[in-house]
Order: structure tokens, then C-alpha cells, then sequence
């Protein structure tokens, strides 16, 4: 008798978590989702205010890097050997 009491209690965990599962689940991705958002907004906007300067108008292009005038040539990858194919 002990051992179907024992099965009877686990099927109706079982099925009594399923159901609050499907029950509560949206909500609780929908809750996530959100902090998610939040969290992105924050460290996205925050990065964003910094860098957009305050007199700038629409459609006006900033460059804000300027490209090293010390770049290296083409030599300095290596040295090229020509080489014929052997049958």
C-alpha cells in the first residue's frame, strides 16, 4: 500500500507542477525579458548620452578616429618566394 501511495503522490507532483508551470511560465518570461531590456537599456543608453555630442545636427557626419599615419607596408608581411609545380 506504502508503494502506491508513493507513486500516487509523485504523479501528483508531477502533474501539478506541469500545470502551474504553464500557468505561471509566461509570466515569468515576460519578467525576465523585461529586466533583460532594462538592463541593455541601461548600459546602452548610458554609453550613448556620452558619446553623441550635444550642438550636433541631423544629417552632419563626425569622425571621431583619425587613421595612424605610421602604417606599416606591404614589405613587412614577409618575403615573397616564386615557386614553379613539379609533375
Amino acid at each position: 500500500m506504502g508503494l502506491l501511495k508513493t507513486i500516487f503522490f509523485l504523479l501528483l507532483f508531477y502533474y501539478g507542477f506541469k500545470f502551474l508551470a504553464r500557468l505561471f511560465a509566461p509570466f515569468l518570461i515576460k519578467k525576465a525579458a523585461e529586466t533583460m531590456q532594462k538592463k541593455a537599456e541601461q548600459q546602452f543608453g548610458g554609453r550613448q548620452n556620452k558619446q553623441q555630442a550635444p550642438n550636433v545636427k541631423e544629417g552632419e557626419t563626425i569622425i571621431d578616429k583619425t587613421p595612424k599615419k605610421d602604417q606599416q607596408g606591404k614589405n613587412s608581411v614577409g618575403e615573397y618566394v616564386d615557386f614553379e609545380e613539379v609533375d
